[in-house]
């Protein structure tokens, strides 16, 4: 029982790779994903950031999800655990059979109310929206139009090889 619980943890911590920003179309990042042009440029006020994935095979592809966190940096207080109202929302690009996303909602931070003590340094912290949680799929770029002061980070899951039996009951 006591291996089974180390090598569950140690699985969950497997899962769990760094979270990387997505690059905006203004950054220096060389996009050239063939079907990258199929999406359109950034409307006034937002900005277009795009996550080309490492190649996997189809089989591959199965084991593995992508956490999508809309946010900003903002400085907090490093106690009080701050939330934005925005979340990412799938949109389809009409006449190709794609999905694009967006960021849609206030980007507003919310906070718990927790007394600061005398002395609190503030942070300057990423602070993230409500994630989405898709497929993954490194034929195709994942693109995300995102309002101008605010960024993208992901993260790449990776679901253990072997299934653990549920028990009845």
């Amino acid at each position: 029982m006591k291996n089974s619980l180390i090598l569950s943890a140690l699985i969950f911590i497997s899962l769990m790779l760094t979270v990387s920003p997505a690059m905006s179309q203004d950054s220096s990042q060389n996009n050239t994903h063939k079907e990258l042009k199929a999406f359109p440029a950034a409307a006034a006020g937002m900005e277009r950031f795009v996550i080309s994935l490492p190649h996997k095979e189809r089989g591959e592809e199965n084991a593995f999800k992508v956490e999508l966190l809309p946010g900003k940096m903002m400085m907090t207080d490093g106690v009080n655990r701050v939330r934005l109202g925005t979340r990412i929302e799938s949109r389809p690009l009409k006449g190709w059979g794609y999905t694009y996303y967006e960021v849609t909602g206030k980007d507003v931070g919310m906070s718990t109310m927790m007394g600061v003590p005398a002395g609190t340094q503030s942070l300057q912290t990423f602070v993230s929206g409500q994630p989405l949680t898709i497929d993954y799929n490194s034929r195709l770029p994942i693109v995300i139009y995102v309002p101008k002061g605010q960024l993208v980070k992901y993260r790449i899951w990776k679901a253990d090889e072997t299934f653990s039996p549920a028990n009845q009951g």
